[in-house]
């Protein structure tokens, strides 16, 4: 049967898979799909499970709202998980849910946010991180007339008070909590109206948690002065261990309690370090070591995708407490390695090719689970063998669509930079490829910039393709998965190497025998948007582009932004009004009076991270100039509305993006 084409409609079609987690006994994987429901445009999410041993993914619960972030208990009897089934205008609820059989209960009455579930050892209690809702929310709910009303005023006095994707932020802030897992009953063990607690984790006797807290005099002023404390189970004066500054995550106990391992980035105000893979004594008596520094590795498996997201999640420790399992991005892949706990022995388990992610290991340490995704699939539920080394997919969400579409062929390449230095990219040709033919092709920039494309797959990239064009993208320095001078090489100078890196890759893709080199297009999104809106102002070699959600005036960004005065960590960490003039140069905006390349700005009117007035600037200014130009604007989206807005005005983005690229590199 002849396959045919992706459509942009088809992002209705596709599930997403999320939150997997491996039972104790290593038997089953329960996880949450999220589905589409087309003629309302909600998005619902329900927990499934699927054998290791082999067998048929099942749906485990069901109905028309949100189940998510399961997790085991230590017996693998129960299944605590948050759900919004009880009330949809409420934050999700804590549920349990027996896994033989029987019905989900809610599990206590907290009023606020639940974020982190962790069962004791014991299995007698959850730990929790908790933001309760503001007093004057509560008291708006009681009254109707209050309620009906909204919100009267914002009254802020935090620096970082929004946050993309969630909106304002409450006063409250995220605490420790536990619960009785029988009765409910509910516990705070922390409280501070400016500290938050998050990452924590039970020590193996239950005795103890440890967690991660800013606990300096003004967080949202010292981002980086984060660290490891100690507390009592039942509650307790907290013990600081020495570490060194920077941010921290993912805190995980030795098998024997005497050692947590992290993931740190050391320092302040270099957000291109490497993410290491860290360990300290719990008694302090030495001093914490980063078990990966001198590999030059960067500890992550977050690889751009549009379908699902590439999560992190905490090392895993051996039983016998002598090696750890963790992540690490590398060349467009997200591997899984191990290394020894005096830094020796670094080995890779599952290698490059594809992403892993999301990985949650056994009680015995005889398979590890995750969703592994690839050019050619989203992601799937896998499971690693420690003992063969095999990894093996379990389900098969999607293939309805995947099999009977053809997405065309991706080639690898390697090529040289402008300092020869070395570069990876990926060429997708369209289907029905003929390579006696020219082509118009669309060069696609990533976001970040710390972070990389890879061999995941990208349904924007597809679907490009089957409009006929080639669909060409890279990693130039400023991104992950090649080393830390490759992440640092734009820091404090946007627009320079990474430029001069972009400029020769179009080089290389000109060369192709298979390129029309006068119908050549370029876009791409946030700081794929800063680089475009960079490039119309410094070359007219492409005949079209589209910048989407871009950074384009740095000056009316600081502070403007969710990401707030931190942005000047890019720019030699100084704010406008001691560098002007440093900021106006790094500004893409200076330079659009260069610009003559018709333009489609997209712009999405909720982003916080990027803020309208950004796309804004720029729609303006080529109108001024008369450079054709078009502003499309999504009311009601963060600044994601590529990977998880709403699905209608996902694919109408798709379309603008086609229609404008059809017209100025096709028609004719």
């Amino acid at each position: 049967m002849a396959k045919r084409l992706i459509t942009a409609e088809d992002l209705y079609r596709f599930q997403v898979l999320a939150d997997p987690q491996i039972s104790p006994d290593g038997e089953h994987v329960v996880f949450s799909v999220q589905r589409v429901e087309r003629k309302n445009e909600k998005k619902f999410s329900n927990l499934w499970v699927v054998p290791t041993r082999g067998g048929s993914a099942f749906q485990f619960t069901v109905g028309d709202h949100t189940d998510v972030h399961p997790v085991w208990s230590p017996d693998g009897n129960k299944i605590a998980f948050l759900s919004n089934r009880l009330d949809k205008e409420k934050p999700p609820a804590l549920f349990i849910i027996p896994f033989g059989g029987g019905e989900a209960r809610p599990l206590g009455q907290i009023e606020g946010e639940i974020g982190e579930i962790l069962w004791s050892p014991d299995g007698r209690k959850l730990l929790l991180t908790v933001r309760k809702t503001d007093e004057e929310v509560l008291q708006r709910r009681k009254d109707p007339e209050r309620k009906s009303l909204g919100t009267p005023q914002r009254h802020v006095e935090r620096l970082f008070y929004k946050l993309d994707g969630y909106g304002y932020l409450p006063k409250e802030r995220w605490h420790l909590w536990v619960m009785d897992a029988g009765t409910g009953r509910a516990m705070q063990l922390t409280d501070h109206p400016v500290w938050d607690e998050r990452s924590p984790e039970w020590s193996p006797d239950g005795q103890w948690i440890a967690f991660i807290s800013n606990r300096s005099e003004d967080p949202d002023s010292t981002p980086e002065y984060e660290d490891i404390f100690i507390i009592p189970a039942r509650g307790g004066e907290a013990r600081k261990l020495p570490t060194p500054v920077g941010s921290k995550s993912s805190l995980r106990f030795s098998p024997d309690g005497k050692y947590l391992a992290y993931y740190a980035q050391e320092g302040a105000d270099e957000g291109f370090r490497n993410e290491g893979l860290w360990v300290v004594p719990v008694d302090g008596s030495q001093p914490p070591v980063n078990l990966t520094e001198k590999y030059d590795l960067h500890v992550s498996s977050w690889t751009i995708n549009d379908i699902g997201a590439a999560a992190t999640n905490r090392p895993v420790w051996s039983a016998d407490g002598e090696s750890l399992i963790f992540p690490v991005v590398l060349h467009g892949s997200s591997l899984m390695m191990r290394i020894r706990r005096d830094g020796s022995g670094l080995e890779t388990l599952i290698g490059e090719g594809g992403v892993f992610h999301s990985h949650t290991v056994d009680s015995r340490q005889d398979r590890m689970a995750g969703i592994y995704g690839n050019f050619s699939d989203p992601g799937q539920i896998a499971v690693y063998d420690f003992r063969t080394g095999n990894l093996r997919t379990l389900t098969r969400f999607n293939r309805e669509i995947l099999d009977r579409v053809d997405l065309g062929e991706i080639e690898e390449v390697w090529f040289k930079g402008p300092d020869n230095n070395d570069l990876q990219g990926w060429i997708l040709k369209p289907p029905g490829f003929d390579p006696s033919r020219k082509y118009p092709s669309i060069m696609e920039i990533h976001g970040g910039p710390l972070t990389q494309y890879g061999k995941l797959f990208m349904h924007e990239f597809y679907y490009l393709a089957s409009q006929g064009f080639v669909v060409y993208f890279c990693n130039p320095r400023g991104g992950r998965g090649y080393g830390e001078a490759h992440a640092g090489a734009i820091h404090g100078s946007w627009g320079d190497r990474d430029y001069a890196d972009l400029m020769a890759w179009a080089d290389y893709m000109a060369q192709q025998p298979y390129i029309d080199t006068a119908r050549m297009g370029v876009t791409g999104g946030s700081y794929g948007g800063y680089m475009t809106v960079w490039i119309i102002g410094h070359t007219r070699r492409f005949k079209a582009a589209v910048t989407q959600r871009c950074v384009s005036n740095f000056i009316s960004m600081w502070g403007s932004s969710d990401f707030n005065w931190h942005f000047q960590k890019e720019l030699n960490n100084q704010p406008p009004f001691e560098a002007l003039q440093y900021y106006w140069e790094r500004s893409p905006i200076a330079y659009i009076g260069n610009a003559r390349t018709p333009t489609l700005v997209l712009h999405n009117e909720m982003d916080l991270r990027c803020p309208i007035e950004q796309g804004e600037q720029v729609f303006v200014a080529l109108k001024r100039l008369g450079v054709e130009t078009e502003m499309v604007r999504f009311p009601e989206e963060f600044h994601g509305l590529s990977r998880n807005g709403r699905t209608d005005r996902r694919i109408l983005r798709l379309n603008h993006i086609a229609r404008w690229f059809k017209k100025y590199l096709q028609e004719g």
